[in-house]
């Protein structure tokens, strides 16, 4: 049963949290967080962001790592574990709106992949310097018009997975993710020399502090933090579950939550800037990513190999999220069908590249990750929130946190029961905003 449920544990706490911290940083750190600074009052925006990255990774982080430890399982087992003390039943049918959610991300998630991968190849031959940059996405960004990317996408994951989690999962992790910053800090370096940078710097920190006033600006740094820590009900948990007894879950928790934003804000910094450089007004969505800054790196002096690097970083970030999210179905599957890692691996992935066969032009997979960031992913958070904090009770849960650390006081009751209720927020302002992450 250990073989096929989990495939081992976590052996080190650098592992573990580098591994957490892959799956927390993606996309939304570098096509969204940065145009959302901007956008939200400039530095003024990092002060609601910064307090709700903080409430998220306490009580909301720290307790799917616990719920995942303390259950030694997944979605599924774990809820079922959390009724089951209340003599319910059900937990195992609940359990499953969570990994819709995790498996609804990753059929969009592994499109996105794809073509950041052909862009990584793109960038080492130079082809999407020296030509039309919106051409060239248009090309790949259509109906079955990235099969053998997005395939090598699901497929270089799923090979990573079969390892193991010590094998596979931490080893690639800590390869992947200290590559990912080393990689940006030396773009963003680059980028601090061009002339005109400092208006990039200017748009990104100089506060407008009335923007605080306006409860959008509220609204939207709670929903960039809620999804760019991970927090989906599924996901994290199951890393939990692999990680040692001895170990300090609000220690990693933070740790993971710190490595994220400054993720965030490293992308920040090499992005914008070189976007204002040469005079490129900054847009929100993918378009940031796959057409304006090709055209900007094509201005740069050295931009071919500048470019590889940030192709090359982004992947990394993609693959080590999408590795979560496929971990996380490939243990329900493999736990409740008895069927080997591999098998269960190997079945997830046909499924999430069969699925994303339908989605991979801009506008189908744009709408597929809308209806499920909006509707699907917070409602499962929300529900692994109340079965941890409203049903097992915070008691449990800090039981779980007290065995690798101190044991939080009562001010954690009352954090952990207002968390539920933020987390009820975000799943409404997502359906009111139609989209707040």
């Amino acid at each position: 049963m250990e073989e096929h449920k989990t495939g081992g544990k976590f052996t080190s706490s650098l592992g573990f949290v580098l591994a957490a911290v892959g799956s927390a940083v993606g996309m939304g750190n570098i096509w969204l967080f940065p145009y959302r600074i901007g956008q939200y009052g400039g530095g003024a925006f990092l002060i609601p962001y910064f307090f709700f990255v903080a409430l998220f990774s306490y009580v909301g982080l720290s307790g799917e790592f616990a719920l995942g430890r303390l259950t030694g399982t997944g979605a599924m087992g774990a809820l079922d574990y959390v009724l089951r003390r209340k003599g319910k039943r059900g937990g195992r049918v609940l359990g499953v709106i969570p990994l819709l959610g995790v498996l609804g991300i990753a059929i969009g998630y592994s499109v996105v992949v794809g073509w950041v991968l052909r862009y990584t190849a793109g960038a080492a031959t130079g082809a999407i310097l020296n030509g039309d940059a919106q051409g060239f996405f248009g090309a790949l960004a259509v109906d079955f018009g990235s099969i053998p990317w997005h395939l090598a996408a699901v497929a270089v994951t799923v090979i990573i997975l079969v390892l193991g989690v010590s094998g596979g999962i931490e080893k690639l992790s800590k390869v992947m993710m200290p590559a990912f910053f080393l990689l940006f800090l030396v773009i963003a370096v680059r980028v601090a020399f061009l002339p005109g940078a400092a208006e990039g710097y200017r748009y990104l920190l100089q506060p407008d502090f009335s923007r605080l006033l306006e409860g959008e600006t509220w609204v939207m740094a709670m929903g960039q933090a809620f999804f760019s820590l991970s927090i989906n009900g599924a996901g994290m948990l199951i890393y939990g579950s692999y990680m040692k007894k001895s170990e300090s879950i609000l220690r990693h928790a933070g740790m993971t939550a710190v490595l994220d934003t400054l993720a965030a804000l490293l992308a920040g910094f090499a992005i914008i800037p070189a976007v204002f450089a040469f005079g490129i007004d900054p847009t929100s969505g993918p378009a940031l990513m796959f057409v304006t800054l090709p055209q900007v790196f094509a201005q740069m002096p050295g931009g071919q190999l500048f470019a590889f690097f940030f192709f090359l970083s982004v992947a990394f970030a993609g693959i080590t999220s999408l590795m979560n999210m496929l971990e996380a179905c490939g243990e329900a599957l493999g736990s409740t069908a008895r069927l080997s890692r591999s098998l269960s691996l190997a079945l997830v992935g046909a499924v999430t590249f069969g699925a994303g066969l339908f989605v991979e032009s801009l506008a189908g997979m744009g709408s597929w990750m809308d209806f499920i960031t909006i509707y699907v992913s917070p409602f499962g958070a929300l529900l692994v929130a109340v079965c941890l904090y409203f049903v097992l009770g915070p008691g449990a849960v800090k039981d779980e946190l007290a065995l690798g650390g101190k044991r939080p006081g009562r001010a954690f009751d009352v954090t952990a029961r207002a968390y539920v209720l933020v987390a009820a927020a975000v799943w409404v302002l997502s359906i009111c905003y139609k989209g707040i992450g």
